[in-house]
């Protein structure tokens, strides 16, 4: 017979109840913090033939510098009662390149890292229960918050749509009911909304950053090399009512080569300046801000193309009736950006200001005829301050407010509930009645009834008892394999007649493996989903 007490203790414990704030900045030590480091890769120069190399980056132990220079570990409650950040030193290995002359590596102290309590960086972890009396901690207190300026400070879980995802709805506008397709394409911490619409006459329209209003889907996709109306009419479907929807915004096409289409895309986005610039300036726009999570290049057009061919395909079946509108509400359609994620988002943010203020120093430092050395130019409070500040205030990078928040000790079950919440992005001054029901999808996932009332109801959730959130790293490779195995073929390369280019993304495979980047070591940037 199964003894629930044996189960029940086995479960809940201190080490589960914020499992997924701990997972998920473990997470961010172990992968998130290289990833960022990899990301920028080296820190270019105005100096000839100079620049930094970036290395390994690697995370110390939590210690306090005393007055006579000592340096002793730090626990939790030194950090509270003396009014001081619990944090631990980060170490990123530098090389100064000079034309064909490397420097000797040198691993520099940037700054310091606010470190979670409980984590595989604090120097609570692994330690016995007497010993957690002795440096004055409660053995039954849980970790997965910060100790800022002696504060207490949590990171809320955020709720949001999921990125990299086409979303299909009908909107009202000026009395007529238009069918969109909308994504946020999410790459690197840069989230871009693009968007593509049905409107009157079935003319379909693509708006997206850096470019005003909305530019006709025929001229996009011609502009990304699509330039005969048989490869866009296949790319998009080989359905005769949607052929017919398509033969419609053909005959409406503006332009009908990839040069013209290139000029009318350059004028939207650089009107008034020359025609070569306004070439230049379209490249550029088409490369970095439609679609940014299927690659920045100019390799990748083929497949953004193959992907806005789907989004205008899911308008014409929404007005066709053969698919739903998709239910933002749906818990399949969310991603929840964790304590990892976020502090991932703020050190990228963090130390792209580091890395401009190293290249001042490097520069002023070569103007004066000085030796340039690593450690001399690396000013570890740039990049303390810009970690620190935010979960001292809560105002996070991107705008957002209250997401870092000063922990509830009314009693035990207040603080544990409060490391449990979770958060929505919508205002709460609007009536937003379908986010704020209790969806069918949040059964076992969302507790049913602990939420405010009054504006936050609905807004403002709890984490079920027995949730569990995934962070480990996906295996894209091995999900390469099975689609390979499924009889997954090319597509874009069939369409368009190309050869398959070793190191682009012209294959339909490839184009999901691209767009499953950002669940690569850190699982998302989006945000961790439900198992």
């Amino acid at each position: 017979m199964l003894d629930r007490q044996v189960l029940s203790r086995a479960y809940f414990t201190r080490e589960n109840i914020v499992r997924h704030h701990i997972d998920s900045f473990n997470d961010f030590l172990d992968y998130g913090l290289q990833k960022v480091i990899n990301e920028q890769a080296t820190i270019e120069t105005d100096i000839e033939d100079t620049y930094v190399r970036l290395g390994e980056i690697r995370v110390g132990k939590p210690t306090v510098k005393e007055a006579d220079g000592a340096q002793d570990l730090l626990y939790p409650n030194d950090g509270r009662l003396r009014n001081i950040t619990y944090s631990a030193p980060l170490f990123l290995e530098m090389t100064i390149v000079k034309g064909e002359t490397e420097n000797e590596t040198v691993e520099a102290v940037i700054g310091q890292l606010p470190m979670m309590l409980m984590s595989k960086g604090c120097n609570l972890a692994d330690i016995s229960y007497d010993e957690m009396v002795t440096v004055g901690e409660d053995p039954l207190d849980p970790g997965g918050y910060f100790i800022v300026n002696g504060t207490e400070r949590v990171l809320m879980t955020l709720e949001d749509l999921a990125p990299n995802k086409i979303f299909a709805e009908f909107e009202v506008r000026y009395g007529d009911k238009i069918e969109v397709a909308k994504v946020f394409s999410e790459r690197r911490g840069y989230r871009a909304l693009v968007v593509v619409e049905r409107g009157r006459k079935s003319i379909v329209e693509v708006s997206f950053p850096a470019i005003s209003g909305r530019l006709s889907f025929i001229t996009l996709m011609r502009s990304m090399g699509v330039e005969t109306d048989e490869d866009i009419v296949n790319m998009v479907s080989d359905n005769p009512e949607v052929i017919k929807f398509m033969l419609e915004n053909l005959e409406e096409a503006e332009v009908h080569t990839i040069e013209e289409a290139m000029e009318k895309v350059g004028s939207r986005v650089a009107a008034g300046q020359t025609r070569e610039y306004q070439i230049k300036r379209a490249n550029y726009v088409i490369d970095r801000y439609l679609l940014p999570h299927l690659g920045n290049d100019p390799d990748h057009r083929p497949v953004k193309a193959q992907y806005l061919a789907r989004m205008a395909e899911s308008c014409f079946e929404l007005a066709l009736g053969r698919r739903q509108p998709d239910d933002k509400d749906h818990y399949s359609n969310k991603r929840l950006k964790l304590s990892g994620d976020l502090m991932e988002d703020l050190f990228r943010v963090s130390f792209n200001r580091l890395a401009r203020d190293i290249k001042y120093q490097l520069e002023r430092a070569n103007m004066r005829n000085r030796d340039l050395n690593v450690i001399t130019v690396v000013r570890a409070d740039v990049l303390t301050e810009r970690l620190a500040h935010p979960l001292a205030t809560g105002n996070w990078v991107g705008g957002r407010a209250g997401v870092s928040q000063l922990l509830d000790r009314i009693d035990y079950m207040a603080s544990l509930s409060h490391l449990r919440r979770v958060i929505s992005p919508l205002s709460r001054a609007q009536p937003h009645f379908e986010a704020r029901d209790l969806h069918p999808t949040q059964w076992g996932r969302i507790c049913p009834s602990e939420t405010p009332e009054g504006p936050n109801c609905g807004l403002v959730k709890n984490f079920a008892q027995m949730v569990e959130i995934s962070t480990e790293v996906y295996d894209i490779k091995g999900l390469k394999q099975t689609m390979h195995n499924l009889g997954v073929e090319p597509i874009v390369t069939h369409i368009l007649g190309m050869e398959e280019k070793p190191g682009t993304y012209a294959t339909e495979l490839e184009a999901i493996e691209q767009s499953l980047e950002y669940t690569d070591n850190n699982n998302n940037e989006g945000g961790d989903s439900f198992e």
